[in-house]
């Protein structure tokens, strides 16, 4: 259950994938939100938020026939604060996993709410709580929340997609480098940086996500000014084929909770150029080699003189950490406490 689900963002594909997972496990899987191709809706979920919370008997009857209720991010951010109070209020004394991408207290406009008798995250004894990283883990315990850290899980065995199709269909030339940004366009991915390091590399910057949170006046003008031809469109098939039609990829954003592309990238072979947010570091310390979102001589180097090696590499390391069956491992030990 989230505010929406059956997207592109870093919550809906980590949700798919715990949906994929459970299911393989034996579990029946049935998805409840505001938004999206989803099993159940109650639109009062929804974030940007309705004009009405949820009835609480509409979700009370969502979710009735549910043994145990993953909620992602819909307790962990107050994007929401209704719907947040409605299913806190329906799921007391339930089993649940509250599965949080990012807290309060790590957005600026809402670090109000990172101190002790906010309310955030709701807790309760029959929950179980659970972070992408360690760093909210840490955050959780110095106000009395237990976690437990399960890092998203990917597909590590993807078929490698269709380049010269997907190239065709956006118009880029084969002698054209194309940088890829696969991110929603808001504030704190760093648009700007991107832009920049596309213009560097005298590449072609392709920007897949939508404009959100109020950006698409700034993000327009950004993109007729850019210093590089730019693409703002999404993928026009899956992820497999925007990864391989790319040269490399960007992803400079200054906070993550996580940041699937890190882990997409090494999947797809792609570089990565990155500014290390304090997850992304966390991230690092297993052994990536990624490039600097700030300079672009280093990954201009690579570019005329690849490296598999280095592809090599990382691919190993996300298949290593970061494969569906990790996370099956870790959801069989988690769901085994009950």
């Amino acid at each position: 259950m989230s505010f929406r689900l059956g997207g592109t963002d870093g919550v809906s594909v980590a949700a798919a994938g715990w949906a994929r997972v459970l299911d393989d496990l034996g579990h029946r899987v049935v998805t409840v939100a505001g938004h999206g191709p989803v099993d159940r809706r109650v639109p009062g979920l929804a974030w940007p938020g309705p004009v009405d919370p949820p009835d609480r008997g509409e979700l009370a009857d969502a979710l009735a026939d549910a043994d145990l209720v993953v909620v992602e991010n819909l307790c962990s951010l107050p994007l929401n604060p209704p719907a947040t109070e409605v299913v806190a209020s329906v799921l007391r004394g339930r089993p649940a996993v509250l599965h949080h991408y990012d807290l309060p207290w790590q957005r600026e406009r809402f670090a109000h709410l990172g101190v002790a008798g906010s309310g955030w995250p709701p807790d309760d004894p029959s929950w179980r709580h659970v972070t992408v990283n360690r760093l909210s883990r840490v955050q959780l315990a110095e106000r009395g929340i237990d976690a437990t850290v399960i890092h998203p899980g990917f597909d590590v065995d993807q078929a490698a997609g269709d380049r010269a199709g997907t190239r065709a269909a956006l118009g880029v030339g084969d002698d054209q480098t194309l940088l890829l940004h696969p991110v929603r366009a808001i504030a704190r991915k760093a648009v700007p940086a991107a832009l920049a390091l596309a213009g560097a590399l005298h590449a072609h910057y392709w920007l897949s996500g939508p404009a959100e949170e109020g950006y698409r006046d700034e993000l327009d003008r950004m993109l007729a000014q850019a210093p590089a031809a730019t693409l703002h469109r999404p993928f026009p098939t899956g992820a497999a084929d925007a990864y391989a039609a790319a040269d490399a990829v960007v992803f400079p954003s200054r906070w993550e909770g996580f940041g699937n592309p890190l882990i997409e990238a090494a999947i797809h072979r792609r570089p990565l150029a990155v500014h290390r947010y304090p997850v992304a570091t966390e991230i690092a310390e297993l052994g990536f080699r990624w490039f600097p979102a700030d300079d672009a001589a280093p990954l201009a180097r690579h570019l005329a003189r690849p490296d598999p090696g280095l592809h090599d590499h990382n691919a190993a390391l996300a298949r290593e950490h970061f494969s569906l069956a990790r996370v099956a491992d870790d959801l069989r030990r988690l769901v085994d406490r009950w």
